[in-house]
């Protein structure tokens, strides 16, 4: 189950975390923090920069990583843990093929940092 990320504290939290760049979009994740926590849920987050072009076109990336996000993120999310979807200038002209793709690579490749670095927390 998801929750939607809305507090700037929340992103900004995340931008600190582990970052996966990919083509088509930024994957930025963190652990939740324990007072938002509930099992069997994590956070997700949607952001485009002016970057990426006008208002139309920032709406237009964000549906896209919405989507993408509801095709994925159910089957390959980790509970408490915060996911933030940044749009890239590309994010509008990928085929939405190859943007599930970078979602699911980009989503492992996270859950591979996050897992080692819960590792080296448990052995300190």
């Amino acid at each position: 189950m998801a929750e939607r990320l809305k507090n700037r504290a929340d992103f900004l939290r995340a931008q600190r975390g582990v970052r996966k760049i990919m083509p088509g979009l930024t994957l930025e994740t963190c652990a939740t923090p324990p007072a938002f926590a509930k099992p069997g849920c994590f956070r997700v987050g949607f952001t485009a920069s002016r970057k990426v072009g006008g208002a139309v076109a920032r709406n237009r990336a964000k549906r896209r990583l919405r989507a993408a996000a509801a095709a994925v993120l159910p089957l390959s999310a980790r509970e408490c843990t915060d996911y933030v979807l940044v749009a890239r200038s590309s994010t509008l002209e990928r085929p939405f093929d190859g943007l599930l793709k970078d979602l699911v690579a980009a989503t492992a490749a996270v859950h591979v940092k996050l897992r080692a670095g819960e590792d080296i927390e448990k052995a300190r």
